[in-house]
């Protein structure tokens, strides 16, 4: 076993890394950006090296960095987690031709496999059933259309070169194929530094259902069941679970087989996994996606129902060590489901967020797992993904396992920045994924019932009461009667006292009920019913759900703004950074028409026209660093479009 391993990653996974490297008593290296100079992973690992400026481009995807910091430190190998150098080929040969045994994959087989194009045409050779779509690689953005078309939509473009959804368009109409091949290149180009696409026939109401597998250096491959990945968003895995409910024992072998010829197409050894796509009517007939060539964010929920440490293996493989465990081994036990957590804002559309994390309280105990790399003080910016943490229940059955995850979900508390861990508590209770109705398409189906659309009365008493509170005088013995905050006047007169705040619509609210105020806790009964909230500075949070409460000045508010009418002004949706600008000052645009890209966490929101004008003032270039809620444009309407 080695001594010093560096973990070329950040947050929660740079953290579970740490804690296998304890436990098996090896020395851990973290890495930091100056945003994460006091990120939890700093704090943990047993020494830790700056390795550059916050852009990832500067820090944690520079190889020469890397190395040096493993040089510095003594490390004999490399943990990469997932994203940034995870799958990257080239880092597997720097990390080798400096000395250093990279825990992953032979950069050969991260080669092949991280070309999806190569990598279903090998697994093809290997008697693997892969999705119908184009061949060949390099293809133009005509070619990709012309492969679309005879296909037929819809149809789905996918990055060759990644994963994790970024860069992947569901495309049904014919029409908008250019737009979205160019806006795919752009994110794949942004995630990869690659923007070659494929394009695949889509598969209506599809199950994503993915198999572990581990080999060592010495020939043997095993699998280690699979994980149900079927509740996405935006292409984006956010609640997966083992076993899955669809596969039965026949299925689940044959499919388990299939992903040991795919490793063992490519020479792979260490942690994998098989990505397929079912078609939910028939689970029989799978067919091959991709392999990633990585340890899987959704981890976990396979070690719960196994009992392997995958991270272990991973180091035990890369040390030379044979698997000490043959397929008839594996046993899956209980079941386990995962949630995660990310900085977004359910009510906006699920655009990202950011801010300083104010209060923390992260659920432990019997059944319930937490992977986090948060702590109070953590600043959440726009430069990373956002997914902050991972919330795992395990229990002897699917029932039990989701009931123990809504539970500890409602006790998550990240008060300071807006979470979708609301969201998931709801998503975990819906009828269907109760009954194990899955598909990939459901969580887009259902979002809108799933997000309230109104701010509960008892949050507006809660943060009326907090301010109430704050007005009382704080002296003992002789109180001012002037200074108690119960609405008196001069001439016996009193009216309520109100005050005007702003969570969604401006609201003035005057206490009603009774209330009880600690440094974190505040609790009020409204219409005989009393509610309990967690809070810190203008944040409360309760089950999962947060609200960001604002003291409200209508003088001050009309005071602000650009000069323009509100709906000729084209606002950031969200903190990050302007990517594309489309237009100029003086421009004619139509209603609808795309002006502007704003990434932030890996993420593309397009800014398009309110309606046919000119643009008026444009304050933004490409590469602008932009707040959430600044005006990027404005575009005044043509006369005949004014109301």
């Amino acid at each position: 076993m080695f001594d010093t391993v560096l973990v070329a990653n950040r947050g929660e996974i740079a953290v579970r890394v740490i804690r296998t490297l304890r436990a098996l008593g090896v020395r851990s290296v973290a890495v930091f950006s100056d945003a994460d100079a006091d990120a939890r992973h700093v704090r943990e690992a047993d020494t830790a090296v700056r390795i550059g400026p916050a852009p990832a481009a500067e820090s944690y995807l520079s190889v020469e960095r890397l190395l040096a910091a493993a040089a510095r430190t003594g490390a004999q190998a490399v943990h990469p987690g997932y994203g940034f150098l995870a799958e990257n080929a080239g880092f597997a040969r720097a990390c080798a031709d400096a000395g250093l045994v990279f825990i992953g994959p032979p950069a050969e087989a991260i080669a092949l496999m991280g070309d999806k194009i190569r990598a279903k045409e090998t697994v093809r050779a290997a008697g693997v059933p892969v999705v119908p779509g184009s061949s060949g690689s390099g293809l133009t953005d005509a070619q990709l259309a012309d492969a679309a078309r005879e296909i037929g939509v819809p149809v789905l473009l996918k990055p060759s070169a990644g994963g994790g959804g970024k860069g992947m368009r569901l495309v049904r109409d014919a029409a908008v194929l250019a737009d979205e091949i160019a806006a795919a290149r752009r994110e794949a180009r942004a995630s990869f530094g690659d923007d070659t696409l494929l394009v695949e026939r889509w598969i209506d109401r599809p199950r994503h259902i993915e198999i572990q597998v581990l080999a060592d250096g010495h020939g043997q491959v095993v699998h280690l069941g699979e994980r149900e990945c079927s509740l996405q968003r935006r292409h984006q895995k956010i609640i997966e679970e083992a076993p899955s409910v669809l596969l039965d024992e026949q299925t689940r072998a044959a499919m388990g087989e299939a992903a040991v010829q795919a490793a063992r197409s490519c020479g792979y050894a260490g942690a994998g996994t098989v990505e397929f796509i079912v078609p939910g009517h028939d689970p029989s007939s799978y067919f091959f996606m991709e392999m990633n060539t990585r340890l899987q964010v959704e981890h976990p929920v396979t070690e719960l129902v196994t009992g392997v440490d995958l991270v272990e293996w991973q180091l035990r493989v890369a040390a030379g060590e044979p698997l000490g465990f043959g397929q008839a081994d594996v046993e899956l036990t209980g079941h386990a489901v995962e949630a995660r957590v990310c900085a977004e804002d359910p009510a906006r559309g699920f655009l990202p967020s950011g801010g300083t994390v104010l209060r923390l309280r992260e659920p432990q105990g019997e059944g319930v797992r937490t992977d986090s790399g948060l702590s109070e003080g953590t600043e959440v910016g726009s430069l990373y993904d956002p997914m902050l943490s991972k919330v795992i229940a395990y229990g002897p059955d699917r029932a039990t396992a989701l009931r123990k995850l809504r539970a500890a979900l409602a006790e998550t508390v990240t008060l300071g920045v807006q979470t979708n861990a609301g969201f998931l508590r709801r998503l975990l209770a819906h009828p269907a994924v109760v009954a194990g109705e899955l598909d990939t398409g459901l969580v887009e189906r259902e979002a809108e019932g799933l997000v309230p659309t109104d701010v509960p009365d008892e949050v507006y008493e809660a943060a009326a009461a907090v301010r109430l509170e704050g007005l009382r005088p704080r002296a003992e013995g002789w109180v001012d009667p002037f200074s108690v905050p119960n609405g008196w006047r001069l001439g016996g007169t009193s009216r309520p006292v109100g005050f005007p705040l702003r969570i969604q619509d401006p609201v003035e609210w005057v206490p009603q009920g009774t209330h009880t105020v600690t440094d974190d806790r505040v609790a009020v009964t409204l219409d005989g019913v009393r509610h309990t909230f967690h809070r810190a500075g203008d944040w409360l949070g309760r089950d999962g759900d947060a609200w960001h409460v604002r003291d409200h000045d209508p003088v001050a508010a009309s005071l602000t703004g650009s000069g323009h009418a509100g709906a000729d002004s084209l606002t950031a949706p969200m903190p990050g950074t302007v990517t594309v600008v489309k237009v100029a000052v003086g421009d004619e645009v139509a209603a609808g028409q795309s002006l502007l890209v704003v990434e932030a966490m890996k993420m593309e929101h397009v800014i398009s026209a309110p309606h046919a004008g000119t643009v008026a003032e444009l304050d933004v270039a490409p590469g602008s660093t932009v707040a959430m809620d600044q005006v990027l444009a404005v575009v005044e309407p043509h006369e005949e479009a004014q109301p």
